[in-house]
């Protein structure tokens, strides 16, 4: 049986560990009545690995015939973390990555060498957009 009232709001920090992986924790686990985890490559699989095992603690809840206290997620990065994540996506390289576009072609556009076309310049468009609402929700610790 789920809870009725609005979902708590939590904070999931996300550290990237000596070793290079990624990993995903909650201090407002109390609050919440559960606790959760999540472990990845990057930052991306950390989190995706979090919400899987939400979606999982709410199953079994639900299978055990408890309240579940549904949750809201704000991930909040520590500054290294968040740099050595999205650092790479303020080059060419990681725009491409972003973009599906090229280095070579962005880098051409750049410079004024080349002009995407207008299919081009909306696939950049989306792909920084994409980026600029992920960005717009972080928060940092």
């Amino acid at each position: 049986m789920e809870g009725t009232n609005k979902p708590t709001k939590a904070r999931v920090y996300i550290v990237k560990e000596k070793d290079g992986s990624y990993s995903s924790y909650s201090d407002d686990c109390a609050k919440l009545g559960y606790g959760l985890i999540g472990e990845g490559n990057t930052a991306a699989e950390a989190i995706a690995e979090w919400e899987t095992v939400y979606e999982d603690m709410k199953e079994n809840f639900r299978k055990d015939g408890l309240p579940f206290n549904e949750a809201e997620f704000v991930y909040c990065y520590d500054v290294p973390s968040f740099l050595s994540y999205y650092g790479q996506l303020l080059t060419f390289k990681g725009l491409a990555r972003v973009t599906g576009v090229s280095a070579a072609q962005l880098s051409q556009y750049a410079t004024g060498y080349r002009n995407p076309s207008r299919a081009t310049t909306e696939k950049i468009e989306r792909g920084v957009k994409a980026l600029s609402e992920e960005l717009a929700a972080v928060g940092f610790v």
